[in-house]
């Protein structure tokens, strides 16, 4: 009897006391949950404004996916975009334009410049003291329209290109129309050419050629008061003022 005992104690040891003794029963694992199954949950998460929470799921499925699918590029660009709604722009900025760089053939990279610029536009406090933020929006909507012409956010960042254009034409040219006042003509010529070279399609480009010309006629600049004139005949021909500041020159008389 006493043998049979020590067999049994010694079979409960070696197959395990839990299973062999009547031992309780080891928890079930817990079932794998598949990442396009995650992904759905970050996309609802995201879709109810739950952003910090949708994010990490994100952030989590970049390391489930492998860079041959395209779900990765759509994980990353989640991120980005719950950084942005959540007001952390610079890491949007960041991680969109990664996106738009690391995964270019995708249909999210469009989408991703356009938000970079996006990024860099809610960082533009200071638009008169400070212009880089802008810049930089401007240089990648800019890139936008370059690489992908004929995606949905190439068009809307034309609209963008346009008014930041605008708006920094219009700076340079007050900074020019300060300088001018104040009869310094070589610091007022410099704005403007900047207004002409690099805003050349602004509204005010013209103004900045004939205040050109108004500043070449100040300090005797005859050649490029000529110049100035035959660039904005051929060019702006209906620009205001153009007569009074360019007029046309006189046909030589027919001799009798």
């Amino acid at each position: 009897m006493m043998r049979q005992q020590i067999v049994g104690i010694l079979a409960c040891l070696l197959v395990g006391a839990g299973a062999a003794c009547g031992g309780p029963k080891q928890p079930k694992a817990a079932p794998v949950v598949q990442p396009e199954q995650e992904l759905a949950k970050g996309m609802q998460l995201f879709r109810h404004g739950q952003f910090r929470k949708a994010q990490v799921v994100f952030q989590r499925l970049t390391f489930e996916f492998s860079v041959t699918q395209d779900e990765l590029a759509q994980a990353r660009y989640y991120v980005a975009e719950c950084s942005f709604q959540l007001g952390d722009y610079v890491q949007a900025a960041s991680d969109f334009r990664k996106v738009a760089d690391e995964f270019s053939t995708t249909a999210y990279a469009p989408t991703a410049l356009l938000r970079a610029g996006d990024s860099n536009l809610k960082l533009w406090h200071r638009p008169e003291l400070d212009p880089s933020y802008g810049e930089t929006a401007l240089a990648i909507y800019q890139e936008l329209a370059g690489r992908y012409p004929d995606s949905d956010a190439a068009g809307r960042a034309r609209l963008h290109v346009r008014r930041l254009e605008s708006q920094f034409a219009e700076k340079a040219y007050k900074t020019g129309v300060f300088y001018m006042r104040r009869k310094a003509f070589d610091s007022a010529i410099i704005y403007f050419k900047d207004v002409i070279a690099n805003y050349p399609n602004a509204q005010r480009a013209p103004d900045a050629l004939l205040r050109l010309v108004d500043s070449y006629r100040a300090i005797g600049y005859t050649q490029e008061v000529q110049e100035t004139c035959e660039h904005l005949r051929r060019f702006y021909p209906n620009a205001s003022r153009l007569q009074a500041s360019c007029p046309a020159p006189s046909s030589p008389s027919t001799p009798t």
